[in-house]
């Protein structure tokens, strides 16, 4: 935050003060993405490929059973890793890796504990990134973008009435820049554990903030 030095003069020419607003608002999130996946391993590429492809078609099963659209559920990654241990300095081969990982979009987030449940008890070994978002989020950052200018309008009002204690100032706005906004996720990772999952899904921040130029 700065502004500029008081001209004392009788007749004082306009004077500036440049201030930074910052507005938040607090939604609940509407969506939410996960990772699913299915870790197998073997010394020949073939087991582990077919035990994969096997348990990840139950997995899949399991939550169109549940209720999730087929065209939520897409792969995310496919990997076929070989395996190797060192003993005393050299690498020995030790079997294959298949990972197969699927991306899972849900509306409802009150069903996440119930899906990653479903997905392990069907199979996977794996969840990761869980990320909840807002899938419209114009209306929020509107209300940020308003609350970020009354910030800087009561910044500078105490600025000028600071340096003019006795005088009713009341500073003009004469340029608003907006500054460029963070895509609102909230992002949280987890892995498997037992029993019933619970979930919290928390808020999500969407932020706003603006550099206005006052004349005072």
């Amino acid at each position: 935050m700065y502004y500029a030095q008081v001209n004392q003069q009788t007749h004082h020419p306009s004077r500036t003060m440049i201030v930074i607003g910052y507005g938040q608002v607090m939604a609940t999130p509407s969506s939410v993405q996960l990772q699913i996946e299915v870790q197998t391993q073997g010394n020949h590429v073939q087991g582990p490929q077919q035990e994969n492809a096997a348990i990840m078609n139950e997995v899949m099963q399991s939550l169109i059973a549940l209720g999730i659209p087929r065209e939520q559920i897409q792969t995310a990654s496919y990997t076929i890793t070989p395996l190797y241990n060192f003993k005393d300095g050299k690498q020995i081969f030790n079997g294959y890796e298949v990972v197969n990982a699927i991306s899972v979009n849900v509306s409802d987030t009150n069903d996440l504990g119930l899906i990653i449940d479903t997905a392990v008890e069907n199979g996977a070994n794996r969840i990761t990134n869980i990320q909840f978002k807002m899938d419209h989020t114009d209306a929020y950052y509107q209300q940020a973008l308003s609350l970020a200018l009354q910030n800087a309008q009561l910044k500078a009002k105490t600025i000028a009435e600071t340096i003019h204690p006795h005088l009713p100032l009341q500073p003009l706005p004469v340029e608003i820049v907006e500054e460029q906004a963070n895509t609102p996720i909230l992002y949280r990772s987890m892995a498997v554990s037992s029993g019933i999952t619970p979930i919290e899904q928390g808020q999500i921040a969407i932020d706003a903030t603006v550099r206005v130029k006052f004349q005072y």
